[in-house]
């Protein structure tokens, strides 16, 4: 892991890798942190739903399969991501 530290003498922003411990989240916490990364890759897609663009079976799945994420038996402790379809 690491962490960024401004350097005032350089007015630079330093890379600091160290290793922090492990720390436990809530079943909350770990499914607020899946609901935010799983809206991050649904807004990578959100271009195949313009009005002007044909969405592929493909896109429409996987945004689908996105959608369904919560519904997984084990979430949010494990989380099968689907595979983005290639272009």
């Amino acid at each position: 892991m690491s962490r960024q530290v401004f350097n005032q003498e350089t007015q630079v922003w330093d890379v600091i890798a160290e290793d922090l411990p492990v720390v436990p989240r809530t079943t909350e916490e770990l499914a607020s942190n899946a609901r935010a990364y799983r809206g991050g890759l649904l807004s990578q897609t959100d271009w195949a739903s313009g009005t002007d663009v044909t969405m592929t079976d493909d896109i429409r799945a996987y945004r689908q399969a996105l959608r369904n994420v919560p519904q997984q038996a084990d979430f949010p402790e494990t989380i099968a991501w689907p595979q983005e379809p290639s272009a």
